[in-house]
């Protein structure tokens, strides 16, 4: 062999370009082309097709992982008073501000669930609660009213204690129709408190009256009440903030979970008196309630508990349920 063609230089003596080495099979170019002219027909066409469903498969799953999420939030109820004239004559059904937009905050949309009314006289319609399971990605249930003592199979021992069992109907319809749908669920204060009775729990109607021993959990500061929580070893929420075993959270309540529902466990309690503040269905990837309001506690603050990762493993959920 001539040292001209072993240095790659033609008959002129310039030197001959070299194939390019494709860095997948570090094989030349002309190896790779002089392949695909010796394969059969159907291979190529069954690598040609195999190529094109993994771009499918990549961009349907960039679009379900970046979608935007659709959160549900139950319905506030204000009841008609008697002698009224005006909006206060009338059914309304509302969100408190706050709640929106901490859901609202990780870039999700909102819709206020309104109950449903199929023998409605003026204006009915086919569209049931299992419809806004099937098309919303989870369920926030927010704070209010008492749930009644009579959803619980118990009687009102003081008359403002009888809570809002038309409430209580409506979100437990709607909390049963987002855990049949694979859904996930985020109740706070009331919503935890709801959690429990649906799973045959109860409730203390008063802490103060049934628990004296308690510590104040609800007084005139409203959301500006703060005590200390813990969460118990191997808790889901112990494992979320596993660096904080305690922390402090807004106290707004007057009723707690007092005998646990079926199939649930307790995520936190309060720090001095053990009372409820947490809990989680284990049959689903989340179900959870919280005693205190999230909502009110600012993201990233250092003093109350940042409740953000609560809110994003919600989200979280949402997201591997809703494809």
């Amino acid at each position: 062999m001539s040292e001209e063609i072993k240095q790659g230089l033609d008959v002129n003596g310039n030197r001959t370009a070299e194939p390019a080495v494709s860095p997948a099979t570090g094989r030349s170019d002309s190896h790779s082309f002089e392949t695909q002219r010796t394969e059969p027909p159907w291979t190529q066409a069954q690598r040609l097709i195999g190529a094109r469903f993994r771009s499918i498969s990549d961009r349907f799953f960039r679009r379900i992982t970046h979608r935007t999420l659709k959160i549900g939030i139950s319905a506030r109820i204000f009841h008609p008073e008697a002698g009224a004239k005006g909006l206060k004559s009338k059914n309304l059904q509302y969100l408190e501000e706050s709640i929106a937009h901490w859901v609202m905050s990780r870039d999700v949309l909102v819709f206020m669930i309104p109950t449903v009314n199929a023998a409605g006289i003026l204006h009915p319609s086919n569209i049931r609660l299992r419809d806004y399971a099937k098309h919303l990605d989870g369920l926030v249930l927010q704070g209010g009213a008492d749930v009644s003592p009579q959803t619980y199979a118990e009687v009102a021992t003081r008359p403002e204690w009888s809570g809002d069992r038309a409430r209580d109907m409506y979100e437990l319809e709607l909390l049963h129709e987002f855990v049949e749908a694979g859904k996930p669920v985020l109740g706070i204060c009331r919503g935890c408190q709801l959690i429990n009775v649906a799973f045959g729990g109860t409730l203390y109607q008063d802490i103060a009256s049934d628990v004296p021993a308690a510590i104040e959990h609800v007084n005139d500061l409203y959301d500006s009440h703060y005590h200390m929580i813990h969460f118990p070893e191997g808790s889901a929420l112990g494992k979320l903030y596993s660096s904080r075993p305690e922390a402090l959270v807004n106290s707004i309540h007057h009723q707690a979970v007092k005998d646990l529902g079926r199939d649930l466990v307790v995520e936190a309690v309060s720090g001095k008196d053990n009372i409820v503040e947490a809990i989680r269905y284990r049959r689903a990837r989340f179900v959870m309630g919280l005693q205190w309001h999230p909502e009110f506690h600012r993201g990233g603050s250092s003093e109350l508990l940042d409740c953000t990762p609560i809110l994003d493993d919600f989200l979280n959920a949402a997201r591997e349920t809703g494809f």
